[in-house]
């Protein structure tokens, strides 16, 4: 009898693996659990070969997914400058603050670019003038931008 079995996971398994990895496991967990359920299949050669051609698409859609980003940083970049328009009162002291929803709305509003605001940074504003802000489009891709804060 095998001591282990090599499985290719259909779900993601919680300490065991993702979806697509193979792993090995105990013939009576695989028999007893996985297979029955349709969390994963025996390891075939076949099997192995769908595994390999679906993670080179998954690494080629990772690959166009980061060139994109990269566009629309250059994008981002060519611009430059952001304007948004607060009401100020003395001392040139805006009321209230920049919001990150505002500064994605001046970047929609000008490039027509969908933007997180989520993944928008920036630093505390409190007068009008210019700021250094970050938006982040991609976990390797980030764009610096600049924002000018304008009385209304």
């Amino acid at each position: 009898m095998a001591k282990r079995v090599q499985i290719v996971l259909n779900q993601n398994v919680s300490k065991l693996g993702k979806t697509g990895d193979l792993v090995e496991v105990a013939p009576g967990y695989a028999r007893n659990y996985l297979l029955p359920r349709g969390i994963g299949v025996i390891a075939t050669q076949s099997i192995l070969k769908q595994v390999e051609q679906r993670k080179e698409k998954e690494r080629q859609r990772l690959i166009a997914e980061k060139q994109e980003a990269e566009a629309r940083k250059t994008a981002l970049q060519t611009i430059g400058r952001f304007v948004i328009k607060k009401q100020v009162g003395e001392k040139e002291a805006i009321f209230g603050t920049v919001t990150a929803q505002e500064v994605a709305d001046a970047i929609k509003e000008n490039t027509g670019q969908e933007v997180d605001r989520r993944g928008i940074t920036l630093p505390e504003i409190g007068k009008t003038g210019f700021y250094k802000a970050t938006v982040k489009l991609h976990p390797e891709v980030t764009a610096e931008i600049e924002i000018q804060v304008a009385p209304l």
